[in-house]
């Protein structure tokens, strides 16, 4: 994961996109709004297809160590 970083300097601490003010969330949400991922490589020319991938990885595992209880 040596492309999302966390520093409480930056968006408080959210994870982004190493060298970018990008959060993860914002990937997400993008994402999850309908745009493809060539949608958004042409909005912010200085991400790659790896960020975004790693956005979705970063994502996956959080949810794996997620614990669930039942109500």
């Amino acid at each position: 994961m040596e492309r999302i970083v966390i520093d409480n300097k930056v968006l408080t601490g959210k994870p982004i996109i190493k060298g970018t003010r990008i959060s993860v969330e914002f990937i997400l949400e993008m994402l999850s709004s309908g745009m493809s991922v060539g949608e958004i490589l042409k909005e912010y020319p200085n991400l790659k297809k790896e960020d975004i991938l790693a956005a979705i990885e970063y994502a996956s595992r959080i949810l794996k160590k997620e614990e669930f209880y039942n109500l």
